[in-house]
């Protein structure tokens, strides 16, 4: 009997140990791909049009032993009226989403995006719970900054795994998904992993049980043309979040078309949630621009 325990452990340890690997490994190299593609081809760093720069700093956050790169954005005519956390997907840094925190900014609502350990600036290496001790982090760090703005939380395709999963022990006033998966393996099987393949991945960053107990508002947001993640994933998080859940499909958006080329007809919806008594963008000002 104890052989067998001990066997089974020594089993677990294996998986969990193939599992990590396969994941930094993995993230690694999507990531890093998917960066220099960007920066090819001219993609990072696009300013929404019309939009006046807004003040922004860098920060160095402390977590897990390292420093994670930060840009800070706020409105520049006054206390903003939120503040949100950015959790950005996998191919990106702080460089591709300083557009969509000038936007917001515009809006009146100030932001904090940062680089998982790993990802850009950032030292350490990529690793699924240090991604959700990053968040955390970064989560207080951004409550720091805005003490009199509520502070909310939004994850960004890969991010929202890691915002479903924080929600419960940050404390948000809101969570935002956006281009959102059910769980990371049913987001690599979307991306072309065999089902059958997917037990060397772990089995992590599922949304059900964290939206099934959520009691905040939550508003998920998915582009009508992503080809990534299908809108049904999108339903099925509204499902789980029941009462407390609202499903916003945009009309013509793909999977990175948000922050390649943010407008109003996708972030208006995340202004309005975030500040919705008085949010500027109103819901006809916002199907008009779609």
């Amino acid at each position: 009997m104890r052989a067998c325990v001990r066997g089974n452990r020594t089993h677990a340890r294996f998986t969990m140990g193939v599992q990590k690997l396969t994941f930094t490994v993995a993230i690694t190299v999507i990531s890093r791909a998917c960066s220099l593609r960007d920066r090819a081809l001219g993609r990072v760093g696009r300013f929404a049009a019309g939009a006046a720069p807004q003040p922004a700093a860098r920060h160095a956050i402390p977590s897990g032993g390292g420093l994670l790169d930060a840009v800070h954005v706020r409105p520049g005519d006054g206390p903003p009226r939120a503040a949100l956390l950015i959790c950005h997907g996998i191919g990106e840094t702080v460089e591709h989403w300083r557009p969509v925190q000038n936007l917001l900014a515009a809006q009146g609502i100030a932001s904090l995006v940062f680089d998982y350990s790993g990802y850009g600036r950032s030292k350490g290496a990529v690793d699924w719970s240090q991604c959700e001790q990053d968040a955390i982090a970064a989560f207080a760090f951004l409550r720091a900054l805005e003490p009199g703005a509520p502070a909310s939380l939004l994850g960004f395709s890969l991010g929202s795994g890691i915002a479903t999963a924080i929600v419960e022990r940050t404390g948000p006033e809101r969570l935002v998904l956006c281009a959102a998966f059910t769980s990371f393996r049913d987001a690599a099987c979307s991306m072309g992993v065999p089902r059958r393949c997917a037990v060397v991945l772990p089995p992590i960053w599922s949304g059900e049980g964290p939206l099934r107990r959520c009691r905040i508002p939550v508003l998920i947001v998915h582009g009508e043309r992503d080809r990534t993640f299908p809108v049904q994933m999108a339903s099925q998080l509204a499902d789980w979040g029941g009462r407390n859940a609202e499903l916003v499909v945009v009309p013509n958006h793909a999977h990175n078309e948000p922050f390649y080329r943010p407008r109003l007809a996708y972030w208006g919806h995340v202004v309005a949630h975030l500040a919705p008594v008085e949010a500027p963008c109103s819901a006809a000002g916002v199907a008009a621009e779609a």
